[in-house]
């Protein structure tokens, strides 16, 4: 499947010119502000982030095309409450025994995941349709051997491997587990592509090297969101992907070479500010 239609060039153009017009209309940040977002941003991009975070699974297997395929599953499933998700990507974990990639790519989960199981996995996912994410997932591999082959062959920057990851799944008949879309913010995949592409990081693995980290998309959810208002750093009360480009810009700002330091700045901020 080609990864963009006309439409979807097309989409991208326009949302590539959105995004030079956010650019140039960056709000100045105030001096204590920007002298915070350093602080915590080199005091939690730590080992000690891995903690509770569905990152820290990634790096419990060994191999790039392991870690990679853990990485792409535990995003799938970080939403709701972490006591309720990590459980249930710590099982995918234990059934696969770290050999992630190849029980994906030779449909091993089927012992797991069966087609015809209707009863809820997580949430709103249920065994049913995690099996037929999964099924996509290894055709995806079987046709390019991994996400990564895929998004390489058809996306230069942050936001066009975001559209490309969503476009083969919803292609492919699956539009929960994965957006069908790249209009709304797209949290996860934006998650998942920051572990991917950074480097230089105790937590990210920056397994990618054909996408610079400087076109990244920050990962938005509703926690972010009220700690950027709360910063100054966004006015827009709207979990889109333009906000979502809109946070990036500001960052960039703090951090023009790296601006999705700023997702560990944010996750400080909460901490410190929970009230």
């Amino acid at each position: 499947m080609c990864c963009f239609g006309l439409h979807g060039r097309r989409k991208n153009t326009i949302f590539a010119q959105k995004c030079d017009g956010m650019q140039k209309q960056q709000p100045q940040i105030a001096a204590a502000t920007r002298a915070l977002l350093l602080e915590y941003a080199a005091q939690y991009e730590t080992r000690e982030f891995l903690d509770g975070d569905p990152s820290w699974f990634m790096h419990r297997v060994s191999g790039a095309d392991n870690q990679e395929a853990m990485a792409f599953v535990a995003s799938t499933l970080s939403y709701g409450s972490r006591k309720q998700f990590m459980p249930k990507i710590g099982s995918i974990l234990e059934h696969s025994q770290g050999q992630v990639h190849d029980w994906v790519r030779e449909k091993r989960y089927a012992a797991m995941f069966r087609a015809d199981d209707t009863r809820s996995f997580y949430r709103l996912y249920t065994y049913q349709q995690y099996a037929r994410f999964l099924d996509v997932y290894s055709d995806l591999m079987s046709a390019y051997g991994t996400l990564g082959g895929y998004v390489h062959s058809c996306a230069t920057t942050g936001y066009e491997a975001v559209e490309a990851i969503c476009n083969w799944f919803s292609g492919h008949g699956v539009s929960v587990i994965v957006p069908k879309d790249a209009s709304s913010a797209c949290k996860r995949v934006c998650m998942f592509l920051r572990w991917m592409v950074r480097t230089g990081s105790a937590v990210d693995l920056g397994l990618w090297d054909f996408i610079d980290r400087r076109t990244l998309v920050m990962p938005l959810d509703t926690h972010v969101m009220q700690q950027s208002a709360a910063l100054g750093l966004i006015a827009s009360k709207s979990a889109s992907m333009s906000t979502a480009m809109q946070l990036t810009d500001t960052l960039r700002a703090v951090f023009p070479d790296d601006p999705l330091k700023g997702d560990f700045a944010l996750f400080g901020y909460g901490v410190n500010h929970a009230d």
